[in-house]
């Protein structure tokens, strides 16, 4: 009973971030801001990623494990129209969050390989930080040459080097918690 309880919360949870980005989506268009439609169609497909690998992956997620990466998407999508940069913390939380998630994966994926984690949860997180970071400052380069709105922005070499911090905080507290918090994700029965 309390499990299914749990699986309708989540559900409602879920469709509630769907909502909200969507609302995301309608605002970006009515603002013209193709950064905030763009990052609200690939959150809004981020938020079916967890089924998708339930269904695909031999995996069950459990129900707060799907809601946290959905709550990455919308995050990253309300950003656009303004905490970015209008709260400072804002881009420190995403890619906190974000580093999570990423960092997770490769976790679980290392512990069903027999392998240690912790090593691979840094180096990947960090390594797709790095090109995220060099894919960022590209776009960014080729909005600006083109004379468009870029869909991502980046704001300097401080903002990169506090964007690849907090990505490895991310991937710190994956290697700290993995094991308690991600077992169901690599526990064979």
């Amino acid at each position: 009973m309390a499990e299914d309880l749990r699986e309708t919360v989540a559900a409602a949870a879920e469709d509630g971030i769907r909502c909200g980005i969507v609302a995301v989506f309608l605002a970006g268009v009515r603002r013209r801001k193709p950064g905030a439609v763009a990052n609200a169609v690939l959150a809004l497909a981020g938020t079916y990623l967890p089924r998708v690998i339930e269904r695909y992956g031999d995996v069950t997620l459990r129900p707060w494990q799907r809601v946290y990466a959905s709550a990455a998407m919308v995050t990253h999508a309300v950003g656009m129209l303004g905490p970015y940069d209008d709260t400072w913390w804002w881009d420190h939380l995403t890619h906190t969050h974000s580093a999570t998630l990423l960092g997770g994966v490769v976790h679980a994926a290392s512990r069903r390989r027999d392998t240690d984690p912790a090593p691979r949860v840094v180096g990947v997180v960090m390594g797709v930080g790095v090109v995220w970071e060099a894919l960022e400052s590209a776009i960014h380069a080729v909005a600006r040459r083109l004379g468009v709105e870029p869909i991502l922005v980046t704001y300097g070499k401080r903002d990169t080097f506090l964007d690849l911090c907090f990505d490895f905080v991310g991937a710190c507290l994956v290697v700290l918690l993995g094991d308690r918090l991600l077992g169901n994700t690599f526990e064979r029965d």
